[in-house]
């Protein structure tokens, strides 16, 4: 890849809270990518054309709320409306294992839960962002 790794972080809905997204954020800078984070109360609408204006690799979205079912999805249907389901989704927050099935059928690569190191998001992300390309 010719560029750095392009990260874009958003908590949808009406979460309020970001200290783990900020965490996740400065890691993934701290691991040489550049970072786009969009705030707090973003819509799926507003965070997936970010991504398509920002030209992201992925797309790393933030739910406590317990709305990740409903939201989550929206993001990955409308990328895919807009021809952009190359972008990478991955998903973390306060997310029961129970619900990981579901959201990986609704097109989100993965789930880090409390605990994941920033070190194996950041691997991942790596290793999915390359995948995609080695596709193309």
């Amino acid at each position: 890849m010719d560029r750095p790794i392009r990260v874009l972080v958003a908590k949808p809905g009406l979460d309020g809270h970001d200290r783990g997204a900020l965490i996740i954020a400065q890691a993934l800078r701290d691991e040489g990518m550049e970072v786009i984070y969009t705030g707090l109360r973003q819509t799926p609408a507003q965070i997936v054309a970010t991504a398509i204006q920002e030209d992201v690799d992925v797309i790393g979205l933030s739910c406590l709320s317990g709305a990740h079912n409903e939201l989550f999805p929206q993001v990955t249907r409308l990328l895919k409306e807009e021809g952009a389901e190359d972008v990478v989704v991955v998903g973390g927050g306060v997310i029961p294992q129970t619900d990981f099935s579901y959201l990986k059928e609704q097109g989100i690569h993965k789930i880090f839960t409390s605990g994941t190191s920033t070190q194996e998001t950041a691997d991942f992300i790596r290793s999915a962002v390359k995948e995609r390309k080695g596709a193309k």
